[in-house]
């Protein structure tokens, strides 16, 4: 029984690399279009951000030398490279699929705007959105927010290699506790780096929820939109 019915997905550029260290890996790649089309036989509307940190990420570019602005624009180009990949298998996985851009870049993908996004998804085409919101100074989790507002999305799903929220990142700390679900303003209160600052406030302010759920475990996306408790909810 699927619990939403318009859903905005963001991905990691990072996890994309799987066990390679950069670039993408096929495998992941392939997993992740097998969990998207389960999802989509379901009927459920779908928008996809991914980011781009497996290839070039633009603020440890700018810690590198690079002018920001240019960094930030490279990092754009980044997720359109996993975009296309992401749509070339989900092709091969037989999923109807539309790429669009938020910078003009016609033939490679369509120039994003509202209308087309929500035209393409109630066509039971997958809407993948790629070059972040087109302006430098903001990420993709910053893109995801803005998209899943725009497109009126149930709630935001952020695929991750952790399975939610912690205290504390527990990667470093092995006491950290897990939260089944917290508000936003606990998050904003203690400091919590789920997503960047803007981004959170965006999804507070608009009041978008978002579960945060380790995407890389086969299987999970459709648990989490078949209501099974997974991951951490971060509501108003």
């Amino acid at each position: 029984m699927k619990k939403y019915k318009r859903i905005l997905l963001k991905l990691s550029g990072e996890s994309l690399m799987g066990e390679q260290g950069y670039g993408i890996d096929e495998k992941r790649l392939s997993e992740y279009a097998k969990q998207i089309k389960e999802i989509h036989e379901l009927g459920i509307e779908i928008g996809i951000v991914i980011g781009g940190g497996n290839i070039f990420r633009g603020l440890s570019g700018a810690g590198k030398g690079y002018d920001r602005v240019k960094g930030d624009q490279m990092g754009m180009l980044a997720t359109v490279i996993n975009s296309l990949g992401l749509s070339s298998a989900l092709t091969a996985q037989g999923v109807k699929n539309k790429v669009l851009t938020a910078i003009s870049m016609e033939p490679i993908g369509e120039f994003y705007t509202k209308w087309k996004a929500i035209e393409t998804m109630e066509n039971g085409a997958v809407a993948i959105f790629s070059a972040g919101t087109g302006n430098p100074f903001f990420t993709t989790d910053t893109g995801s927010s803005l998209r899943g507002i725009e497109i009126e999305a149930d709630v935001m799903l952020k695929g991750t290699r952790v399975d939610g929220i912690y205290t504390a990142d527990p990667e470093k700390d092995p006491t950290a506790t897990k939260f089944d679900e917290i508000t936003y303003d606990e998050v904003l209160a203690r400091g919590l780096k789920v997503m960047d600052l803007t981004a959170t406030c965006m999804c507070k302010e608009n009041n978008l929820p978002i579960i945060v759920f380790d995407m890389d475990t086969v299987g999970n996306l459709k648990k989490v939109l078949t209501g099974e408790p997974i991951g951490t909810l971060v509501h108003n």
